[in-house]
């Protein structure tokens, strides 16, 4: 027998495996990652991560994690998504002299943190942009950029929904340059208006507020929604949960290794 058709389907099975593998080596960029409705996740923010949860997503700190930690999640299979602060300024984050006295306002709640004036576009983009080049450059899949919906809360400054919706597309636009997926944490009442824009949901304690069906439009887009509760019980909302195809856990409010899935 001829070893030419062997020579042929060993020539076919290396540049199948090649088409296979990211596109950087070629010089165009990786699909970028989109989600579907039901993924398992685990969401730390507390610390280094704790690889040990058996779920194919995990959302963890940008700054506290290394490359190193976002490639061991890789060669176990896992999307990583990186969490970044975006609508808070935070006295505890290595670029925190990169933000000018203007543009921070009055205390969020949280130790540490003043909520930024998102009109000072000019000002943050480029914040934003060096701190979504380190999610990139780190490895990670995806971009869960925090406290987006400042508009509706005592800031200091007069910002507006149309204020936000502007800020909200900027910082999607900034992850998607860069081949990241994003998500629209929490915000509800601006997705009809951003779930174009976002790739994913996360969210917290829609059940606790009766506000879950708000999430539809993310699921029926095809995109996941990303769900935590603090306080309700899993009987209590993880039936409604799966029929409107959330992805919901319990996890305690400093976001540990500890979940309980529904």
């Amino acid at each position: 027998m001829s070893r030419r058709p062997r020579r042929r389907a060993a020539l076919l099975a290396a540049l199948t495996a090649a088409a296979l593998t990211s596109c950087s080596d070629s010089g165009s960029p990786a699909p970028r990652w989109k989600p579907r409705p039901g993924l398992a996740w685990q969401w730390q923010l507390d610390g280094r991560v704790d690889p040990s949860a058996d779920v194919p997503v995990y959302d963890i700190d940008g700054f506290e994690n290394s490359a190193a930690d976002v490639a061991r999640l890789h060669r176990a299979g896992r999307k990583v998504i990186c969490y970044v602060n975006v609508g808070a300024w935070e006295d505890f984050r290595p670029d925190r002299d990169a933000f000018p006295r203007s543009v921070l306002g009055r205390p969020n709640g949280w130790r540490g943190e003043r909520w930024l004036d998102i009109r000072r576009l000019d000002v943050l983009r480029p914040i934003m942009e060096r701190r979504f080049d380190m999610c990139r450059d780190k490895g990670f899949d995806a971009v869960e950029p925090d406290l987006v919906e400042g508009y509706g809360d005592d800031t200091g400054f007069p910002l507006t929904a149309r204020d936000q919706l502007a800020y909200n597309r900027m910082v999607a636009a900034i992850a998607h340059e860069r081949g990241l997926s994003v998500g629209l944490k929490n915000d509800l009442p601006q997705i009809p208006q951003l779930v174009a824009d976002f790739d994913f949901a996360v969210n917290e304690e829609c059940a606790q507020y009766d506000e879950c069906g708000e999430l539809a439009p993310f699921v029926e887009a095809g995109k996941a929604v990303f769900h935590v509760e603090y306080t309700q019980r899993r009987d209590d909302f993880c039936p409604e949960s799966r029929r409107l195809g959330l992805s919901s856990m319990v996890k305690r409010p400093e976001l540990g290794v500890w979940r309980s899935p529904c």
